[in-house]
């Protein structure tokens, strides 16, 4: 379902979207940038979650690697 908002933006922003033939309509390209960012969002903070796994077992992987090198 589509709900209609209104947003500011700045006249060179949406000279630039303008000039984009991919996109037939500014609401298009709006929507697509806001999913692809939430999307980014979404792989940003997996990744701050896999990290901090990571760094919490360091010593244990480290062990395992040295073991198996050995």
């Amino acid at each position: 379902m589509k709900v209609k908002t209104s947003v500011t933006l700045s006249q060179e922003l949406l000279a630039e979207i303008d000039l984009l033939p991919a996109y037939h309509n500014r609401s298009l390209f709006l929507e697509t940038a806001a999913w692809a960012y939430l999307e980014h969002l979404s792989y940003e903070e997996r990744e701050r979650r896999d990290l901090a796994i990571l760094n919490a077992r360091a010593d244990y992987l480290n062990a395992e690697v040295a073991d198996v090198l050995l």
